[in-house]
């Protein structure tokens, strides 16, 4: 299996560009399923997931060509001809369960196994099946699939508005319920949705193929639901979550690394954590951001990881490492997944001194971190121990990486540009 050898102790100068959005292309890919006609999405970014999503919908029937040059691909919903997405796919990643909303929306049913992905905790599928028995679909689970159907009767096929409560504002129920609505009879009205700029950006993109959709970005979102929705053209938003990752590794052994495409609104709280910390980070202008050399010593804090606007779970491994390295006790609360804390196994093996209790590490801030051999447990805990490697001192050998490459464009390539010593080997 692939790993990552590293050297760590290089400065890190230079401009790195962030790519598409993973947790935003992915919801795009599977909407375009709900469009009568081709659609075509721009800034894809070229990761795992996303061939598992393409996989996905070409196994539905689904044309989809791939231009890698461009980073572009073209969807053609027409020849779907299967509503089932099966287990040998879906078990790889678990953003698959959302083919389920837009086939149940045009299509009155869908048969979609139970999704796998990175074990960092339980994420239910309860509340995406409760939102669409509320929109009057059926379900039944059997042998490790969800089947799925719209009851017969005035409605037709379609799927009916209703006013769905979320127990929690799940990203992934929000958006198959976004979908699901879409092409609804009557509204449906989100409350307690999530919030995040991918659902901003998943709206934004299903209104520019003719939906009525209305509050992304806030707690309650009104479908209105439409006859038909025709293809479009559209470019994804640049990754939050690889933008913090870069940022954290400048903070961690840069000097001069200018970041395009870190939109900083998609990143208040984790902004304002790193500047907490001490981080030295200026605004070039919108889009474009600086991070120096630390002006002072960095501080210890304290984070505690919450649905947007709170501070992204996803960035919480990535974080962690940063503190390691810092003087004084900071303590890190996951409130989001209970396995999320899998890496610091790992991290304690390179030197740092962080003890887990329950849903908290207690960091207390070492000197230096040492090369060792590690192993990447999902994709952020493999970004994580990447970056505890290029500030460690001596050699890293980071073990199954291809949890990394499932969400990290070209990873070792942008941080080898910005002068580190990494090397992909068999």
């Amino acid at each position: 299996m692939d790993k990552f050898i590293i050297n760590g102790g290089k400065t890190l100068s230079g401009k790195v560009k962030i790519s598409g959005a993973k947790n935003s292309a992915l919801k795009l890919i599977a909407a375009s399923i709900l469009a009568d006609d081709k659609t075509i999405l721009r800034n894809i970014p070229k990761i795992e997931d996303v061939n598992i999503m393409i996989e996905v919908l070409r196994t539905l029937g689904a044309g989809v060509d791939v231009d890698l040059e461009n980073k572009a691909i073209e969807i053609d919903p027409g020849t779907i001809n299967s509503y089932e997405a099966p287990y040998e796919i879906v078990r790889k990643m678990r953003a698959s369960i959302l083919v389920a909303g837009p086939l149940l929306s045009k299509f009155g049913r869908v048969k979609v196994a139970i999704p796998g992905g990175c074990n960092i905790g339980s994420r239910q599928i309860d509340l995406h099946l409760k939102g669409f028995e509320d929109m009057g679909a059926k379900y039944s689970v059997e042998h490790g699939y969800i089947n799925c159907i719209v009851d017969s009767g005035d409605a037709g096929i379609k799927l009916s508005g209703a006013v769905v409560t979320l127990d929690f504002p799940s990203r992934g129920a929000t958006e198959n319920i976004i979908m699901a609505g879409s092409l609804a009879s009557g509204k449906t009205v989100i409350n307690n949705a999530a919030r995040e700029p991918e659902i901003a950006d998943l709206v934004n993109f299903l209104n520019a193929m003719g939906a009525d959709i209305q509050g992304a970005g806030t707690e309650c979102i009104v479908i209105k639901g439409v006859e038909k929705l025709k293809g479009t053209d559209y470019e994804v938003m640049p990754d939050s979550i690889e933008a913090g990752t870069f940022i954290t590794a400048a903070g961690l052994c840069g000097d001069g690394v200018e970041i395009e495409n870190a939109r900083l609104e998609n990143l208040e709280t984790f902004y304002s954590k790193l500047k907490e910390i001490g981080v030295n980070i200026s605004i070039i202008d919108k889009n474009n951001i600086k991070v120096e050399s630390p002006k002072k010593m960095y501080r210890p804090i304290n984070v505690s990881t919450l649905p947007y606007p709170g501070f992204p779970t996803d960035l919480q491994p990535i974080i962690t490492v940063l503190l390691s390295i810092v003087p004084g006790v900071s303590i890190v609360t996951e409130n989001v997944f209970e396995n999320r804390f899998m890496y610091v196994d790992e991290l304690n093996r390179m030197g740092a001194n962080i003890k887990i209790d329950g849903h908290h590490a207690v960091i207390n801030g070492v000197e230096k971190l040492s090369g060792a051999p590690v192993t990447s447990f999902d994709l952020r805990a493999g970004a994580a121990v990447v970056l505890a490697a290029l500030a460690a001192e001596g050699t890293t050998e980071v073990s199954n990486i291809y949890h990394i490459r499932r969400g990290y464009e070209d990873f070792e390539e942008k941080l080898s540009s910005l002068g580190a010593d990494i090397k992909k080997v068999n």
